[in-house]
């Protein structure tokens, strides 16, 4: 529900919040399956919600196809892999979302559109398919392209979409999605979208700037336990044994 919120009020953020909670107290693999059901379901209330969110789809179309692919790249190598490692990936992800001043030259991504489209739809989507944390990619396209968020929200919703979309696929050809597993996660799924609608009630209530300085913050400190975290299960922060 603290993520729905977020995401109702930002436009996005979902899983951006609620993988690296969950990854504290369980792996990464552990945290996306959980997410999968509420995380597909907020993003269709989202593009639902958006007047131009097909509009939007359909200009950026190419960057959702390199996203699908990456993402079913990406979610191949979570099934199949150790998912320790993706707990520190998880961590560097957040932290490159939290320094929004990389850009690229936008003159570059406007004249090469199709390779520039397939460089970060593919890296956004394996991001996504190994830490759930497509956005840390994306941004930085949008912007590089000083993208207005009545544009912004809608195209990164549909590449959300289709990313978990695959993730589902992919996942579930690997044995690791079940029915079981989305009746369980249908209450989680539904109390995200209900708190998805109170945080657009609550967009105009509340600066912006002083609800994103708290996430910034939260994000941060989450990057700090699940880099912690990794230390010490790899052994790297053992701490010496006195005799």
């Amino acid at each position: 529900m603290f993520s729905g919120l977020i995401h109702g009020m930002l436009g996005l953020g979902f899983p951006m919040v609620a993988t690296p909670m969950l990854a504290t107290m369980m792996d990464v693999r552990s945290a996306i399956l959980v997410t999968l059901l509420p995380t597909m379901a907020v993003n269709i209330a989202s593009i639902a919600g958006s007047q131009s969110g097909m509009e939007t789809a359909r200009r950026f179309l190419p960057l959702v196809g390199f996203a699908l692919l990456g993402s079913v790249i990406g979610t191949s190598v979570l099934a199949l892999t150790d998912p320790a490692p993706f707990r520190m990936l998880l961590a560097g992800l957040i932290l490159l979302y939290l320094w929004n001043g990389l850009r690229v030259p936008r003159q570059w991504l406007e004249d090469n559109q199709l390779p520039a489209m397939a460089l970060f739809g593919i890296g956004a989507g394996l991001a996504a398919g190994t830490t759930n944390v497509m956005v840390a990619v994306l941004i930085i396209y949008f912007l590089s392209l000083e993208t207005p968020r009545s544009v912004l929200v809608p195209a990164l919703n549909a590449c959300f979409l289709v990313g978990k979309t695959s993730q589902i696929v992919v996942l579930a050809i690997a044995g690791l999605v079940s029915l079981r597993l989305a009746f369980e996660t249908t209450p989680l799924a539904a109390a995200a979208v209900i708190a998805l609608l109170l945080g657009r009630r609550l967009h105009s209530r509340i600066a912006i700037e002083t609800y994103k300085s708290i996430l910034r913050k939260l994000l941060l400190l989450l990057a700090l336990i699940l880099a912690y975290q990794f230390l010490r299960e790899t052994g790297l922060l053992a701490w010496p044994i006195q005799s």
